[in-house]
């Protein structure tokens, strides 16, 4: 089999714009035109309230996660394309061929892509982004709290092990370092101390 095909898969698994199409099957609106423009959960939240917004970030979770099993259907165990394949399910959803290219931050299917490959690390980096949030409110600190702590306990955990899985940490910190990008206008927000802070609601629409 040409191993170009789970990349392929995974990447038009990641670009399915789940909050896009919630928005418009349940409320006749472009997602893009509301509140940060976003299509991730968050925005989903603020805009159509709490139930909608775990919707699509459950949905966006399972994209990730689908990606990585049918790569691991797809190719031998073991072998550094599952990495990729796991990578290209993030490209998808922040650069959407459905979207002009323009999707989410990769945060939702990140932890999808991770929990099938890292659970216990996932679960983690889960802990630090509810504590992070609670305390302070802001997604988005939380997402680069997880991120970070994801990468961190991944290396540690790795390194310690006869044959590391270099593949993996490599697209761990590639994913970290996508999604403090993609963060870097909340970061500057952040610094300014003008952050939107989550509330949670039944919705406004």
């Amino acid at each position: 089999m040409n191993m170009i095909y789970p990349e392929i898969i995974a990447y038009f698994l990641g670009s399915i714009p789940f909050g896009y199409i919630v928005a418009k099957l349940f409320f006749k609106e472009d997602i893009r035109a509301s509140g940060s423009g976003n299509i991730g959960a968050t925005n989903a939240m603020r805009q159509f309230g709490t139930v909608v917004g775990v919707i699509v970030l459950l949905l966006d979770i399972l994209k990730g996660v689908a990606a990585v099993l049918i790569a691991k259907h797809l190719l031998p165990s073991g072998s550094p394309e599952i990495a990729l394949s796991a990578f290209f399910a993030i490209i998808g959803h922040v650069f959407p061929v459905w979207l002009g290219f323009k999707g989410g931050k990769g945060v939702a299917v990140a932890a999808g892509v991770f929990l099938a490959l890292t659970p216990f690390t996932v679960l983690g980096a889960l802990a630090c982004f509810i504590i992070v949030v609670a305390i302070s409110r802001y997604v988005s600190l939380g997402s680069l709290a997880a991120a970070t702590a994801l990468g961190i306990s991944n290396t540690i955990i790795e390194l310690k092990l006869d044959t590391p899985d270099y593949a993996l940490l490599i697209l761990i910190w590639i994913a970290v370092i996508m999604i403090f990008v993609m963060h870097r206008e909340n970061i500057a927000r952040l610094k300014n101390k003008n952050e939107n802070k989550i509330t949670f609601k039944k919705g406004n629409k």
